[in-house]
């Protein structure tokens, strides 16, 4: 009996990691081919775009 939870428990645990990988690698995969040529991060840019002109604080040399 013991045999068949070892069995389950690997079957389950490669399922899962199969899953995983593979939606990583189709997630990659389309935004290579379906990206439209984007650079970067999205929000990255959006958080640029709203602290231009903001001035600097902190951090300063002691």
């Amino acid at each position: 009996m013991i045999e068949f939870f070892i069995d389950f428990g690997l079957v389950a645990t490669l399922i899962i990691a199969i899953t995983a990988v593979m939606g990583v690698l189709a997630n990659g995969i389309g935004e290579k081919l379906f990206g439209r040529g984007k650079k970067g991060s999205e929000s990255f840019d959006k958080s640029t775009s709203m602290q231009a002109g903001w001035k600097s604080v902190g951090g300063g040399k002691k």
